[in-house]
């Protein structure tokens, strides 16, 4: 990712500054023009940059000429159109980097500009599509939104605002329809209780019908819920009857009022009784309100005054002998429960409900049947009622009838109209709607018309059953990957919550389930709301910790740049340390990625930052190369001092050689690049030199301390082994003897050694059975310093150990992690000083050993030795 940044352009060079020139002809032909006075080939083309003008042509003339890359970099400025931008990032690509990046950024936002203009038009699409479509839903423009929120295109945001401007007007009509037949229908409810005239009722209903037929073929009738329009329906039709009855209850009441006029004006002697009922009964049927009442109430005050037809009454049989005398009958009339029902019977047949009218008749029948006898005046009441039950039941039944073969029609002349599979079952319910409104207003169909009208229904809405079919198993699918999503949130937030995320993961994760949201689709709103709850609740848990994170990690980019800006151009290690920067830049960068434009606003700060300490570099290199040469012949000559005092180092002058040799080597200076690894080698091999010869006659000594020690130590080894056998060689003097007889040792090994003998000697003459139990405990300590000693000089203990090694390994590791190591130091790999205490306190544990036990301690002594520890 950063290699351009130490890639060193053939361009940005003087002629003759890659590699060494004879002497006497490159410096010459460098000086000439600059003695001369005439312009180098980088101001030239310095001065032909400031000359471009911004001309477009011209500077990829120039990029593509120019042998600078500070130049070309500055001439890409000017570049900017998607022909041009591609012709020089193909020919920068494997030249300039930086340029090629510029191109391919500009590129990149181009290609992003017409995506989003492309799911710009889509959304312009779907919004003129709405436009055009006469069922238009909230929930339409809203998905319609949603779908704009996520475009940047400013260019289309015109056309869009306005498309949006005439979708909410469309809304705004839809619901000013709706409302509007919702007050419609409320006034023809109220229509009835209004206590108008029938002129006025007739008027206002009227009206109403006007404003809804005008209604259903405004341009949003196609939102107006179907429920409604059917319930205005049937009430409209129940009100017309009800007006119709109105007008015959009106001529009724008219002729009775004359007839009942004309006889109350006559005699009273010339009128009969009989005959006055036949010609009442004759005449159109009462209503059952208030007038109706007053007239009957009238005519029965009439046939009351009238005088009694005296009638020579039959001759009784003499009862019996012994028989009792029978009751004489009296005719009491209905009871109350009947003329209630007689009563509710008249006002369904006023309000139209010929079913509900037709059900309180049979109950009238069954209790006539049961012996209930009536009065003539309710007699002749009840004849009147159920006369106009059959009358309206026969207008209804003959009208019902027509209008349903004029549905059946409609609804067979559907699959022509080629109509939206959603308008195709709103038309459907409706004709359903209607046609049960008919059995409510006219009473049952005969059942050959309802089958042809439910084949017809069924056949009309088979395309609709299919679409919509579809289009739930769509929804449930986009359910079923909702929830799919959901459950993958959720188990991220574990894995968070457990303490196993990576944040790399978490973001893309983020990002992938944000984006599979936005394009999953239609789903049932029943399951629409809870998935967003939960995919809300979800992401919001994933994105706070993540967030925090972010924070977190952009303080650390701003810290890395300021580490960057803070660097000095003049240390021979910045580039050392700028790389070491741009590796934990690149670690943090893949840890977890920042938003885009936060991590492209840091990455430019960063990589301005690099590019100005390079420039700084560069600059001084020119200036260094006569001291990078004098520092170069002093470390020659350095090299040359120790080559020659390498055969003659000891160990005792080798290490004071190679501190004055490092010191005066530190103090010198860089070299020129070009010699550096020559001049490095040589360098390095005499300091090899001098430390193997100071090495080998360390490692003598160290042999042949080795060796004392160890003849000291199995010297120790026997008398301890003399202690447990009770017959062996035990004389204190010949053990001292031994002893003398042995060379003293150096390096701290001889008061450890001596301090054992003297405690073995000691038990030899007093308390042999204490000592060798102390012998036997001191065993499996011994083991187990042995073992870790083995560990840390990287000595193999044998297949037979191999388990508790490991075990110890993990222990060694664990501490050294928690205490810390040091720099180049592997875990579990003790220094010099640390590993030779480790040997002494060995050395000076008493223990009784097997001989394998003493091989491995002899192979660590000498392992120790060899090692010069």
């Amino acid at each position: 990712m950063f290699e351009f940044l130490f890639k060193r352009q053939g361009g940005d060079k003087p002629a003759g500054a890659g590699g060494e020139q004879p002497e006497g002809k490159a410096a010459p032909a460098q000086s000439a023009p600059a003695a001369s006075g005439a312009p180098t080939p980088r101001e030239q083309q310095a001065e032909q940059l400031k000359h471009l003008n911004g001309d477009e042509e011209t500077a990829v003339a120039f990029i593509l000429s120019s042998d600078f890359s500070e130049l070309r970099l500055a001439a890409a400025e000017l570049v900017h159109s998607r022909a041009q931008l591609e012709r020089v990032h193909t020919a920068m690509r494997n030249t300039d980097r930086r340029v090629a990046k510029l191109m391919q950024s500009r590129l990149d936002a181009i290609r992003h500009h017409e995506a989003e203009l492309r799911r710009g038009q889509e959304a312009l699409a779907h919004a003129r599509a709405l436009l055009d479509d006469q069922l238009l839903t909230p929930n339409h423009v809203a998905e319609l939104d949603r779908q704009w929120a996520v475009v940047t295109a400013p260019e289309l945001a015109p056309e869009f605002d306005g498309i949006r401007a005439e979708l909410g007007k469309r809304l705004e009509a839809q619901v000013q329809l709706q409302r509007a037949m919702i007050d419609r229908l409320a006034a023809l409810r109220q229509l009835e209780a209004a206590g108008l005239d029938a002129a006025a009722f007739g008027e206002r209903l009227e009206s109403l019908s006007r404003e809804q037929a005008a209604a259903l073929v405004a341009p949003g009738h196609a939102s107006l819920p179907r429920a409604l329009v059917a319930e205005f329906a049937t009430e409209q039709a129940r009100l017309q009857a009800s007006l119709a009855t109105i007008e015959q209850d009106r001529a009724a009441l008219a002729a009775r009022e004359a007839a009942l006029a004309g006889w109350q004006a006559q005699p009273v002697t010339e009128l009969k009784a009989e005959l006055l009922r036949k010609e009442w009964q004759r005449l159109p049927a009462l209503p059952s309100n208030g007038p109706g009442a007053q007239l009957q109430r009238r005519f029965d005050e009439l046939l009351a005054s009238l005088p009694q037809e005296v009638r020579k009454p039959k001759e009784p049989r003499p009862p019996e002998a012994g028989a009792a005398k029978p009751p004489k009958p009296q005719n009491k009339g209905a009871d109350q429960h009947f003329l209630d029902r007689l009563d509710a019977m008249e006002a369904a047949l006023q309000q139209g409900s010929l079913g509900t009218a037709a059900e309180l008749d049979k109950s009238l029948k069954e209790s006539k049947d049961k012996g209930m006898r009536l009065t003539p005046a309710q007699l002749d009441r009840l004849n009147h009622v159920r006369a106009e039950l059959k009358r309206l039941s026969d207008w209804a039944r003959w009208g019902g009838n027509v209008s349903r073969e004029e549905l059946i029609k409609s609804v067979e002349a559907l699959p022509t109209q080629n109509l939206a599979m959603g308008e195709l079952a709103k038309k459907v319910g409706s004709m359903r709607e209607r046609w049960k409104a008919l059995d409510s207003l006219s009473g049952a169909a005969p059942r050959s018309l309802w089958e042809r009208f439910d084949a017809a229904c069924t056949a009309a809405y088979a395309p609709a059953a299919a679409h919509f079919r579809h289009l739930a198993d769509e929804r449930h699918a986009n359910a079923a990957r909702g929830q799919a999503l959901v459950e993958e949130a959720q188990a991220e937030i574990a894995r968070l919550e457990s303490g196993e995320a990576d944040w790399k993961h978490v973001s893309g994760t983020v990002q992938r389930l944000r984006t599979a949201w936005s394009h999953l689709g239609a789903i049932d709103r029943k399951d629409k709301k809870r998935l967003d709850q939960l995919f809300g609740d979800a992401l919001n848990t994933l994105q706070r910790p993540l967030e925090q994170q972010r924070k977190g990690e952009m303080a650390v980019r701003e810290a890395l740049i300021e580490e960057a800006l803070a660097l000095d151009p003049h240390d021979r290690h910045a580039v050392d340390a700028l790389r070491h920067l741009q590796a934990r830049w690149q670690e943090h960068a893949r840890a977890l990625p920042l938003e885009r434009k936060a991590e492209q606003a840091l990455w430019q700060r960063f990589r301005a930052a690099c590019d100005a300490l390079f420039a700084q570099r560069k600059e001084q290199a020119h200036a260094a190369d006569s001291e990078r040469r004098a520092h170069e012949a002093a470390k020659e000559a350095l090299s040359a001092r120790l080559e020659a005092a390498a055969l003659e180092a000891t160990p005792a002058t080798a290490g004071k050689l190679l501190r004055e040799a490092a010191a005066e080597w530190a103090a010198i200076g860089p070299v020129p690049r070009a010699h550096e690894a020559r001049v490095e080698k040589r360098y390095h091999a005499a300091v090899a030199a001098v430390q193997h010869h100071a090495d080998v006659a360390r490692r003598a000594a160290g042999l042949a301390l080795a060796g004392a020690v160890r003849d000291k130590l199995r010297l120790i080894q026997a008398l301890e082994n003399a202690l447990v056998n009770p017959d062996a060689h035990t004389n204190p003097s010949d053990w001292r003897g031994r002893w003398d007889a042995l060379l003293p040792l150096e390096g701290g090994y001889e008061p450890v050694l001596r301090q054992r003998f003297d405690a073995a000697l000691a038990a030899l003459e007093g308390d042999r059975s204490a000592y060798t139990r102390q012998l036997e405990a001191n065993r499996e300590h011994l083991m187990h310093e042995l073992l870790r000693l083995e560990i840390a000089a990287g000595i193999d203990s044998g297949a037979e150990f191999a388990r508790e090694r490991l075990k110890l390994q993990v222990e060694v590791l664990q501490s050294s992690l928690k205490s810390g190591h040091k720099t180049g130091q592997k875990p579990g790999q003790g220094t010099g000083h640390d590993l030779g205490s480790g040997l002494r306190a060995l050395l000076s544990l008493p223990a009784l050993l097997d001989a394998r036990t003493e091989t491995r301690v002899e192979h660590l002594l000498t392992r120790v030795a060899k090692d010069g520890r």
